[in-house]
């Protein structure tokens, strides 16, 4: 499976943005998939994680009720829908997939885009 993460860009504090990572494959829909998110100096950290079905849904704290992840089976592609963002947000995000359960552990995703920037100005 391929990973093309896309959608990033400048925002300002209270703004809105759609991330998208397309898949490549024919069993996207076996697949659980995640984001995650990492500054420069800082371990990545997980943000959102979607398993095979639409009510497997996990969320880290600091983004719980800000961001939706959701998916498109037809598309083969996950979404990071990212509304009320902070500076804090800002940082290199990528999408990850996996075909076990999801999970919020990084070292358990076995693909992962290329990652795609995000910067919220306060």
């Amino acid at each position: 499976v391929q990973l093309q993460a896309s959608g990033g860009g400048l925002v300002q504090t209270g703004g809105s943005l759609r991330l998208s990572c397309a898949a490549s494959g024919r069993t996207f829909s076996r697949y659980s998939m995640a984001w995650f998110r990492q500054v420069p100096g800082k371990e990545r950290e997980f943000v959102a994680a979607q398993g095979w079905t639409a009510n497997e849904l996990y969320y880290a704290a600091s983004v719980k009720g800000r961001f939706t992840i959701s998916r498109d089976n037809a598309k083969n592609t996950v979404y990071l829908q990212m509304n009320s963002l902070k500076p804090e947000d800002t940082a290199v995000y990528y999408c990850a997939g996996t075909p076990n359960r999801a999970t919020t552990s990084q070292s358990l995703y076995d693909y992962w885009g290329q990652g795609t920037q995000v910067t919220v100005s306060s």
